[in-house]
């Protein structure tokens, strides 16, 4: 056996066995956390009173920040950053934002869980790659290794978890030095859920029409409105988080008027607009209404309001869920408004607003086909390929990379949307 042979064996017999132990503690842990947040959400719609709690919610959540001392945590894009940067991602991360989604939850916060998971499994990742003794490369690995476990525990989406850390990190880079320990973990830890009765959403569309040329006309215009819609919510989300920082610098101040104004949104909502809960929580709930064709046209506007008056304050969970959400509702809108089949472009929906928030083409190919199935194929195809293209380097992590142009063969090194407005095209971009 020469010596490249021994050397691929060697690295696959080191990443399947670390992948192993990777996937069933980083899964068991997903499992809990995905408990915990359906605990959380299962609570506050049986018993409503809870979001009354909101406020006290957000301070105990800034409380946990000041007591583990990650008032300086970046969230994701310290995540991001510790394999591109090799930037230090702290133990208490895991803990800190396990505890404060489950809060969030607990008082109908529109935030997500999946962010959440990846900001988990990455802390537990470099925890694990320092118990084995890992050099900085194999670090990074890891890292990717748990993001891929706990969020295939949470989503329930194990194809699609494992090719998210490595594609979302630097857009047009694979690092597929991570694909079997990712593709394992990721396995392995949905395997886990599955046994303790954790089961990922699914929302199969099996009626599709042909994909004709008015079929293929429908789906590019549509998916021309998620590119727009996504640079939209991507601006607001990075002025907003900017603005509201600088408006209100006390984060115990800056909690309690986020608590507030979700309050306020929700009783406004409940006594003009759809008089119910909808736009509290994570929003699968409001997904499976916009797949039956039950959600208000507005849906995806108010979702997106709910959700940044949530992230600007205090709430952690992140903004994959209702990423996914806007993406269905606002599908199931431009369907009734042209007389398409609602489940097929709630689907497309998710599919095109996914790709264009999170800058992955192929995690979001793969993650509609396990949610929605995979009879809306070409459509899938064509929405996530023109949102991707136009949404531009706008989305949801300030750290991604663009090592390489969306539209030409060029090297142009850019993060976004951090600098982006004052960065033309084909210009390479230095760090800070």
């Amino acid at each position: 056996m020469n010596e490249s042979a021994k050397s691929n064996l060697l690295y696959f017999v080191k990443w399947t066995l670390y992948a192993i132990v990777t996937g069933l503690l980083v899964g068991f842990i997903g499992m809990l956390f995905r408990k915990g947040v359906d605990f959380g959400t299962a609570n506050w719609k049986a018993h409503p009173q809870f979001l009354l709690l909101a406020p006290f919610s957000a301070m105990l959540i800034v409380g946990l920040e000041k007591l583990l001392h990650e008032e300086k945590n970046g969230g994701t894009n310290t995540v991001i950053d510790s394999i591109t940067e090799g930037k230090h991602i702290t133990v208490q991360t895991a803990p800190l934002i396990f505890l404060s989604t489950v809060l969030s939850h607990l008082v109908g916060a529109s935030v997500g869980r999946e962010g959440a998971a990846l900001m988990i499994g990455g802390s537990l990742g470099e925890a694990l790659s320092k118990a084995f003794r890992m050099d900085e490369k194999d670090k990074r690995i890891a890292i990717m290794c748990g993001m891929s476990a706990c969020f295939a525990a949470i989503f329930g989406t194990p194809l699609a978890a494992a090719i998210f850390p490595m594609e979302m990190i630097s857009i047009g880079i694979m690092y597929y030095a991570a694909l079997i320990p990712c593709l394992f973990a990721a396995f392995i830890a949905a395997h886990v859920s599955v046994r303790f009765g954790v089961y990922g959403e699914a929302f199969p569309v099996t009626e599709v029409p042909a994909f004709n040329l008015r079929g293929a006309v429908m789906v590019i215009f549509f998916a021309v409105l998620c590119a727009v819609l996504a640079m939209a919510f991507s601006i607001l989300l990075y002025r907003g988080h900017r603005y509201t920082a600088e408006r209100f610098p006390n984060p115990w101040m800056r909690g309690v008027v986020g608590a507030v104004a979700l309050l306020c949104l929700t009783a406004l909502n409940q006594q003009f607009f759809t008089h119910a809960l909808d736009f509290n929580g994570g929003g699968f709930a409001l997904i499976e209404k916009a797949y039956r064709g039950e959600a208000a046209w507005y849906s995806f506007l108010f979702k997106m309001i709910f959700t940044c008056a949530c992230l600007f304050g205090s709430f952690k969970g992140g903004e994959i869920v209702p990423t996914l959400t806007i993406g269905a509702c606002f599908g199931a809108a431009f369907a009734g408004w042209f007389g398409l089949p609602v489940p097929l472009y709630t689907g497309i929906g998710v599919a095109a607003f996914f790709a264009g928030m999170t800058n992955s083409p192929f995690t979001s190919l793969l993650m509609t086909f396990e949610i929605f199935g995979f009879a809306g194929m070409p459509y899938y195809a064509f929405a996530i390929a023109v949102c991707f293209t136009l949404s531009g380097y706008y989305g949801l992590y300030t750290s991604q990379k663009f090592p390489y142009s969306k539209t030409q063969a060029m090297f142009i090194n850019r993060k976004g949307p951090r600098k982006l407005w004052n960065i033309p095209e084909g210009t390479a971009e230095t760090e800070e």
